[in-house]
């Protein structure tokens, strides 16, 4: 065959590690760590990393557990709920109305091949496990039962906690996990979002025996969780409908332009305006106050409606972008990205164009907190490079920026992108540093937590971190801002790498919440 010039970017196949293996991973991983506590070096000497470093959602998990100070032979004291909140939380998770299609799915396929399935809600409580009686007594001396709370505080690292954190379908393989009791299990687990306001419901779990557990039951577990979203779709969609129906003649009796939402901000009905897709909602939704500034429509009166909200602009919208937030507005607005919640990035907004927040997706907090410490803007191609190791992925950077611009408006620059000059940011982390969007596998926001966590930098604005302790003829590690170690300023000592292993040295100081407010 003719070779070309072309090299593919399609990863190196492998043969996987075997059980042994992860074995001795797990016990090497845990054995350096501890020595590592003695001297708390900066990062790990370069070359320590190897073809059996633990993967980094794995090696990050490790590193926070032994934060945590969790036993690996002991575990924690097991939480359980009572049949009475187990039967509230499944019905307020909605996906007790997608059972029966998950067991069809999920059971049903894998024939002799001994399975549990376990649904969880958004916090780790498994609301149903359901599979072979044997191999449940199996899962009832570890803790594996309806009700039990699947936390990695709890029972360290496992497929539903880390499904959770990472929001991506994920397996958690024999000596993967942080406790020893587990090894002998193998865990995959996919997370389902709620299609109509994009929060996280709950997580899909398959479990069994290491030596039997199969490479596909990865994929299985993945399409399981798109059709639970696309049941969840459907039942949104018949509510939506009914809305609609009510609202027809409501706003046939309206002078001026209105439209009708539901109360994720999807819209029902409108007249007199072109219908957007859905409006942004308050996380704690607009409460009682009658008129709201609405990002895309600017002040609107709200009255509430059925399951909805009737939505009056008080000057109709231009198409030139009124409802934007305008360079004018944007002076002295103050701008604050919560990230205090590991589930629930909000960003609020104060200012001229009136007081508003909302729930983030995870990429756009990803840009947020990236633009929020980087003082002098960055080039998308930078985005790029910090978002996803690729610089030649600009499109993408570009697509979501241009999305934040249509609620942001003029708190937004370009060339480079960076937060107005006039605006003031105020950033609020997490206790834990790898609480800091812990879905995130960017590798600027790794290096951010390695940073916290390892006391040798902060964020913009926040209170100077205690810096851990130094080792016999270690040079005093100095402190940078976020901003500047994003910005590629190095942090004193060697940079880590985007890996797990580099996780482990970061192991320093606990953190206290930072909220840094600067002008960006």
């Amino acid at each position: 065959m003719r070779q070309t010039g072309r090299q593919s970017r399609r990863p190196e196949r492998r043969t996987p590690p075997t059980a042994t293996e992860l074995a001795k991973v797990h016990d090497r991983t845990l054995a350096d760590a501890a020595a590592r506590e003695l001297t708390q070096p900066a990062f790990p000497e370069a070359g320590t990393t190897g073809l059996l470093d633990p993967r980094p959602e794995i090696g990050d998990s490790w590193a926070r557990l032994r934060r945590l100070g969790l036993d690996p032979d002991a575990g924690a004291a097991a939480v359980h709920l009572g049949p009475a909140e187990i039967e509230q939380r499944r019905r307020a998770s909605g996906l007790d109305s997608v059972m029966p299609v998950l067991r069809d799915t999920l059971l049903e396929p894998v024939g002799q091949t001994p399975l549990i399935l376990a649904i969880a809600d958004a916090e780790g409580h498994v609301l149903w496990q359901e599979g072979e009686r044997g191999l449940r007594r199996s899962a009832d001396r570890i803790g594996f039962l309806t009700g039990a709370r699947w936390t990695e505080e709890s029972v360290g690292t496992n497929g539903i906690a880390v499904a959770l954190r990472a929001q991506r379908p994920m397996q958690v393989h024999s000596a993967e996990h942080y406790l020893r009791s587990h090894h002998s299990w193998t865990c995959v687990a996919a997370p389902v979002h709620d299609p109509g306001t994009g929060r996280l419901v709950g997580a899909i779990n398959l479990s069994g025996p290491a030596r039997s557990v199969r490479p596909y039951l990865l994929q299985l577990t993945a399409t399981a969780a798109r059709l639970a979203e696309t049941e969840l779709r459907a039942h949104r969609l018949e509510a939506l409908h009914r809305l609609r129906t009510l609202a027809a003649p409501l706003l046939a009796r309206v002078a001026g332009p209105a439209l009708v939402v539901d109360a994720a901000g999807w819209t029902a009905a409108a007249a007199g305006l072109p219908p957007p897709g859905r409006l942004r909602v308050p996380v704690d939704g607009w409460g009682t106050t009658a008129v709201h500034w609405v990002p895309g429509l600017g002040e609107c009166v709200l009255e509430p409606l059925a399951d909805g909200w009737l939505v009056r602009p008080v000057r109709p919208p231009e198409e030139d972008g009124s409802g934007t937030v305008t360079a004018e507005q944007a002076e002295g607005a103050r701008l604050r990205l919560d990230l205090r919640r590991p589930d629930r990035p909000e960003l609020t907004v104060r200012g001229a164009a009136g007081s508003w927040s909302q729930a983030l997706s995870p990429r756009h907090a990803e840009l947020l907190l990236l633009l929020a410490t980087g003082r002098e803007g960055s080039s998308a191609a930078q985005l790029a490079e910090a978002l996803f190791g690729d610089p030649g992925r600009t499109v993408t950077v570009r697509a979501e920026l241009s999305r934040l611009r249509r609620y942001l408006g003029g708190l937004l620059a370009h060339r480079p992108y960076r937060f107005a000059e006039s605006v003031l940011v105020a950033v609020d982390g997490p206790d834990d540093p790898y609480d800091l969007l812990p879905a995130s596998s960017a590798p600027a926001v790794r290096r951010l937590r390695a940073g916290l966590a390892a006391g040798t930098v902060r964020l913009p604005g926040a209170a100077p971190a205690v810096p851990p302790p130094r080792g016999p003829g270690e040079p005093l590690a100095g402190e940078v801002l976020a901003g500047e170690a994003l910005s590629g300023v190095a942090l004193s000592g060697a940079q880590p790498p985007a890996s797990s292993a580099a996780s482990w040295a970061s192991v320093g100081p606990q953190s206290r919440s930072a909220s840094a407010e600067t002008s960006a």
